[in-house]
């Protein structure tokens, strides 16, 4: 009320209630007919408490934007903490392709040397089969050489045998041989 009290006195105040004829306080004055509307326009929204309405609307919007903002930081720290997860697991993943990579050069290092003493054991597998086969021909070389030696032997013996034998000797040689092998194996 102090308000409304202290705006009528700056109104009355003012040049405009000199102005008139009638004086201020006509109703052929339009200015005092308009501070009477306003007064009873402010009358009836004070008379049905708009000002508190309008402040309490005012306090609840406030009060909704206080909460959105809380919720903005909220909605923020998550994210900042999503960020901070997700940083994270990148981290993870780049330390985890990293020993990936180490691991594969490792691997690849040991297959390559493996490799090598596949291949050198190889070498000397296929080495040492050749020298078997080699002494392995080289014997049966010599065997046959030897077998010859002894078929050439044999006809050179049953030549000189046949020159130096006679019929009855040869018969007789022939009955002891049979005689010498029923023995040996009865």
């Amino acid at each position: 009320m102090r308000k409304l009290t202290t705006l009528a006195l700056i109104l009355a105040a003012s040049p405009a209630f000199a102005a008139t004829e009638y004086g201020f306080f006509s109703l052929h004055n339009t200015d005092f007919v308009v501070l009477l509307a306003f007064l009873v326009v402010l009358g009836i929204l004070f008379y049905f408490r708009v000002p508190a309405m309008i402040s309490g609307l005012l306090d609840t919007r406030a009060e909704r934007i206080r909460a959105e903002l809380a919720e903005a930081r909220t909605l923020r720290d998550e994210a900042q903490q999503l960020l901070g997860s997700f940083d994270r697991k990148r981290q993870e993943m780049d330390a985890q392709a990293t020993r990936i990579v180490t691991e594969a050069q490792a691997e690849a290092q040991r297959a390559a040397t493996q490799a090598r003493n596949d291949a050198a054991r190889a070498v000397e597998r296929r080495i040492r089969s050749a020298e078997d086969q080699i002494a392995a021909a080289q014997a049966k070389a010599i065997a046959q050489v030897k077998d010859q030696a002894v078929a050439v032997a044999i006809a050179a013996a049953r030549d000189v045998l046949a020159q130096q034998i006679t019929p009855a000797q040869g018969q007789r040689l022939i009955d002891d041989s049979i005689a010498q092998v029923g023995a040996k194996l009865h």
